[in-house]
């Protein structure tokens, strides 16, 4: 290792990654050594190895590059999608990219072409979304696919391969792979009934209005009489 991959370089975040890789494992959004976490901070990026179970993931199997890909910390290799990271990271500037094999979201990248806006919670990941073209893990191909399909989004789905959501924290990040997994089950359960129907421009435009106007989402106290 050399003297610069041993000067301690975000801990903080190295220790946020590990743990989102559990977390992920324990919610059933990974499996084994599939899928990957990155955290940028600065010039930098803690992302997960390549080949490590995120169930096991420790804070020092965490490995730190910088943006053109330079190992900086860590004793492992990085991730074979360090490629796909990195594109994000260099376009969106400081923040969290959480790539999964989640079980319905991988299902629907096998089958759609994007997944339409069926509930107005997809408005927080930016509406419909994309599927970006299938290209080969870890190749240039598929990183900049998934750079285009995250335009003015923060999730999109990778055909015939996973799900990668983008947050300004981890914890954001997280939560919209969550979110993600949740309405692709809604929407696989709602096609095995019927044509699920979608919302449109006016409908979406009346949620925004609405969860401005009342807060939604965020907790407040209770509005008491003659106040």
């Amino acid at each position: 290792m050399t003297a610069a991959a041993q000067t301690g370089l975000l801990p903080a975040e190295r220790a946020q990654v590990a743990a989102a890789g559990r977390r992920l494992a324990a919610a059933g959004l990974v499996r084994g050594t599939s899928g990957n976490v990155s955290v940028r901070a600065g010039e930098h990026v803690a992302i997960t190895p390549t080949g490590a179970a995120l169930a096991d993931l420790r804070a020092e199997d965490v490995c730190v590059l910088d943006l053109e890909g330079n190992v900086a910390g860590g004793a492992l290799a990085p991730t074979s999608e360090t490629g796909l990271h990195l594109g994000v990271h260099r376009e969106r500037g400081p923040g969290a990219l959480v790539h999964t094999h989640a079980p319905f979201a991988t299902a629907l990248s096998c089958v759609l072409d994007e997944l339409p806006c069926v509930h107005y919670e997809l408005l927080a990941l930016g509406g419909t979304v994309r599927v970006a073209p299938y290209a080969t893990f870890g190749s240039a191909e598929l990183a900049a696919a998934v750079v285009a399909a995250l335009e003015d989004r923060s999730a999109a789905l990778m055909a015939n391969h996973g799900a990668v959501t983008w947050g300004p924290g981890l914890e954001a990040a997280l939560r919209a792979a969550e979110l993600l997994e949740w309405a692709c089950t809604v929407y696989w359960r709602a096609a095995a009934i019927g044509t699920p129907r979608t919302l449109g421009p006016d409908q979406r435009r009346a949620v925004v209005e609405t969860a401005l106007r009342t807060g939604y989402g965020a907790t407040r106290p209770a509005h008491q009489e003659g106040r």
